[in-house]
């Protein structure tokens, strides 16, 4: 993809930090037009796009909330409005509040579940209309969807229930939209990690370390380019899912 006037266009959501850049980075290396989506992470998304655009490449700051649908309308109204063709939507905007279950309240648990689980369906919908001519939707799930985190109720129902909904788009969308998923294991520590607990939780792997974001992007190319592909999801994870 050498002429970027003609380029596909890739659409990230939480574009601008952790897994969401190295998998928008990755997509405009393979000469994908980028659109980057963020919310809070103006300065990080603003950082990316004129990284992108220093190289030789196009990309394309897209704001919205997605907690809200207005906005998700109105975010793919903007990609529309963008002069290449959406072949990619990657959704990997979340958030992973800690609680357990019987102290989270009834908005947090909303809340959550309206960005990790509502939005990837909404937008997938949203991005379905304008593959005229096909194309791929990755979601992120989590390898820690078949374990009880109590620790982290909502996160843990919505990136379950990303699975589910992954297989009902590709069954869905069929033939022209293909839909898969990436589990990702232990990548990024959160804020809210100690190093100790870290250091454990790897200490527990099979593989003996974490995970890096470039065998992450490495995944969610595989989905993009294996046309034959779809209601799948590859869990990236060391061997987590095995203990």
């Amino acid at each position: 993809m050498t002429n970027h006037e003609a380029a596909p266009l890739a659409v990230v959501t939480g574009a601008g930090v952790r897994l969401g850049r190295a998998i928008a980075e990755s997509l405009a290396g393979r000469g994908y037009a980028l659109g980057v989506h963020y919310h809070h992470s103006q300065a990080a998304a603003e950082d990316l796009a004129g990284q992108v655009t220093r190289q030789g490449g196009k990309a394309f700051l897209l704001s919205a909330d997605l907690t809200d649908p207005a906005q998700i309308e109105d975010l793919f109204e903007q990609v529309a409005a963008v002069p290449h063709p959406l072949k990619v939507l990657v959704n990997s905007a979340a958030v992973m509040p800690a609680g357990r279950l019987g102290e989270t309240s009834v908005e947090a648990w909303d809340a959550t579940l309206d960005l990790n689980l509502r939005a990837p369906w909404l937008c997938a919908c949203q991005a379905a209309r304008l593959m005229k001519d096909g194309g791929a939707i990755v979601n992120l799930s989590d390898a820690g969807t078949v374990k009880s985190w109590t620790g982290y109720p909502a996160y843990l129902v919505s990136k379950a229930g990303v699975e589910t909904l992954t297989r009902l788009l590709a069954s869905d969308l069929a033939p022209g939209v293909r839909v898969n998923a990436v589990a990702p294991g232990l990548i990024l520590p959160s804020d809210e990690v100690s190093t100790e607990t870290w250091d454990r939780l790897i200490d527990r792997l099979p593989l003996k370390r974490s995970g890096s974001t470039d065998e992450i992007t490495q995944a969610v190319l595989f989905l993009i380019e294996n046309a034959y592909i779809t209601g799948q999801t590859i869990v990236v994870d060391g061997g987590y899912r095995l203990k």
